[in-house]
């Protein structure tokens, strides 16, 4: 209950505090891609279907696979400043506040990664709301490797305590962690 009060708390200060930087973010992605958000359903707590909602990195005509399955020529130059930074998880924060995600949890996948989706489940990781940034994250282990992730979301779900919580956040913000592989 706590952890949810903080997600509302930090998403809503951090949209009204980060405003002005997602509105840049929108007119200079407006001029790249002419669509400068980005959104795709994907599994929610309990396998329940939500709207991810985040910035546009690739070319508008990528196909809808997970970021290890694109290829690197899909990412827009813009797209590519903006993964390096992590701005372009900026919108996410609006999934938290509408509870659909929270700032610390499993990074949600597409409900076609149905081996990641059976790994989680069998290890009760989907009863958790999905999280922009994680244990994995922190660690660079993304969802090309599913049970490996699977395992690490249920291990940081079992520790998931309030110092925890913190300190994947701040690792987040200070560049720990590298997001998805994208194929060369």
């Amino acid at each position: 209950m706590l952890i949810r009060l903080l997600d509302i708390v930090f998403a809503f200060f951090g949209l009204l505090f980060g405003f002005p930087v997602l509105v840049i973010l929108t007119i200079i992605g407006l001029f790249e891609t002419g669509s400068p958000i980005f959104r795709q359903v994907r599994v929610g707590r309990n396998k329940k279907a939500f709207t991810l909602v985040k910035f546009r990195t690739m070319k508008k005509d990528t196909a809808s696979v997970a970021s290890h399955l694109a290829s690197a020529s899909a990412i827009t130059p813009f797209g590519g400043f903006l993964r390096k930074t992590k701005l372009d998880e900026l919108p996410q924060l609006w999934n938290v506040l509408c509870g659909d995600m929270s700032l610390v949890g499993p990074r949600p996948c597409l409900f076609n990664q149905e081996e990641l989706i059976a790994e989680r489940e069998q290890r009760g990781v989907l009863k958790a709301r999905p999280g922009i940034t994680g244990l994995a994250q922190v660690n660079e282990i993304d969802m090309s490797t599913p049970v490996l992730l699977a395992q690490t979301d249920a291990k940081m779900l079992e520790n998931l305590t309030l110092a925890n919580y913190f300190k994947y956040i701040v690792q987040t913000v200070a560049g720990k962690g590298s997001g998805d592989r994208i194929k060369k």
